[in-house]
């Protein structure tokens, strides 16, 4: 009897040993599924943060982009409140004691005289709220160009040197979003400008030539003159348009198409065309008329002195991450000092265009969205044809196709 006593005690003494191994395991499993440790976490919160602030920011430093930014920089500063502050107001407050807002551009200013960072004391926040946790700040200036264009502050119940410093580290960061911003502006307005220089190279001439060819066979083939008249008119559409700077390669093919069937009614069976597309290169982005100019300048310099057929070909390739897009003619080549001019932007010895008159523009903008690296690619001699050809990443940031 006594030793049947100690058997319950014995089964209760293993069901806690296994009711702790199976807690073990379930903890084992759960950090296994998610951080290793709660700085591995807070780390990865505040990379977040910053990504997503940090696309707000570049978008431009207006009340409607300063807004979603705040909240993820008080998150990043683990801040009571913070203001960001243009050099008229604060344009946005995220956190506690809001009423405190008017009093931001006023600590703002202080910043934007001295372009110091200022600590903010009770006497800077005066409030009638008895249990405010607004009672310090620390101000730190926002500087894009060597100029001093706004203020973020920082707002907690007591005065920290760590906030300070935090502070002061954060601005260094926002300022240089903006700059980063700034710096999307500009290429954008730079692209923009290189693409009214390129319609107004263009339009001239092509139209001279388009509309000479659909004027020839209005009597003799009045069908085919109705058809290459609408396909002129979807050319100049798109060409003319008024969009953005980008668009895909699909549609800039599908612009090209219609420029070799007016090409074609000009050149009837002399020009010969040649289309080695891969499906998967298709919806990649690209800088709008990156292709056109390339297999205009074909077709006028390379062809147009050639005598008999002439052939240009186009291959687009995919390459894994990247997109390879060529244009090939087999008319009568070109001196490589010339191309080397042209990719430069030097005028001809007669001040005209000369040859390649939209390759420096399509060079310069390539070069301007991927880098240096990513520009036009020719290869030619005198009567050996030309190819020109250029490699895009498939995803590249702040590249997407204009709707």
């Amino acid at each position: 009897m006594p030793g049947d006593l100690h058997l319950p005690t014995a089964l209760l003494v293993l069901a806690v040993v296994v009711l702790v191994h199976l807690v073990a395991w379930w903890w084992r499993r759960r950090t296994a599924r998610g951080f290793l440790s709660e700085t591995d976490q807070q780390t990865y919160e505040t990379l977040r943060s910053g990504a997503q602030a940090g696309r707000s920011l570049r978008a431009g430093f207006t009340e409607s982009h300063a807004d979603p930014a705040a909240r993820h920089l008080r998150t990043m500063l683990g801040a009571t409140a913070l203001a960001v502050c243009d050099s008229q107001q604060a344009l946005a407050w995220s956190g506690l004691g809001d009423h405190h807002r008017e009093q931001a551009a006023g600590h703002a200013a202080r910043v934007l005289a001295s372009g110091d960072v200022a600590v903010l004391t009770r006497a800077d926040l005066p409030c009638e709220v008895p249990e405010c946790p607004v009672r310090a700040g620390v101000v730190a200036p926002l500087v894009v160009d060597d100029r001093v264009i706004g203020a973020l502050a920082a707002y907690s119940p007591r005065p920290s040197a760590g906030l300070a410093r935090a502070t002061e580290q954060l601005a260094t960061w926002v300022s240089g979003q903006l700059e980063l911003g700034e710096l999307d502006r500009e290429r954008t307005r730079a692209m923009e400008a290189e693409l009214r220089s390129l319609r107004a190279q263009i339009s001239p001439h092509f139209i001279y030539n388009s509309l000479g060819a659909i004027a020839s066979f209005v009597r003799t083939d009045p069908d085919r003159a109705r058809e290459l008249l609408l396909e002129f008119a979807d050319f100049t559409r798109y060409a003319l348009r008024r969009g953005g700077v980008y668009t895909t390669l699909a549609d800039e093919l599908r612009n090209v198409e219609r420029y070799l069937v007016l090409e074609q009614a000009r050149f009837g069976e002399r020009l010969r065309v040649n289309l080695l597309i891969a499906p998967e290169v298709l919806p990649v982005a690209v800088p709008y008329l990156a292709v056109q100019p390339l297999v205009e300048n074909a077709v006028r310099h390379g062809l147009a002195g050639k005598e008999g057929v002439g052939t240009v070909t186009i291959t687009g390739t995919d390459l894994g991450d990247l997109a390879e897009i060529a244009v090939e003619d087999d008319g009568v080549g070109s001196d490589p000092e010339l191309v080397r001019r042209a990719l430069d932007g030097e005028p001809a010895a007669d001040g005209s265009g000369g040859e390649g008159m939209g390759l420096g523009n399509v060079d310069a903008r390539l070069r301007q969205v991927y880098g240096d690296d990513q520009g036009l690619v020719v290869e030619t001699a005198p009567g050996l044809g030309t190819k020109v050809m250029f490699r895009v990443p498939k995803y590249a940031p702040g590249v997407h196709p204009d709707a």
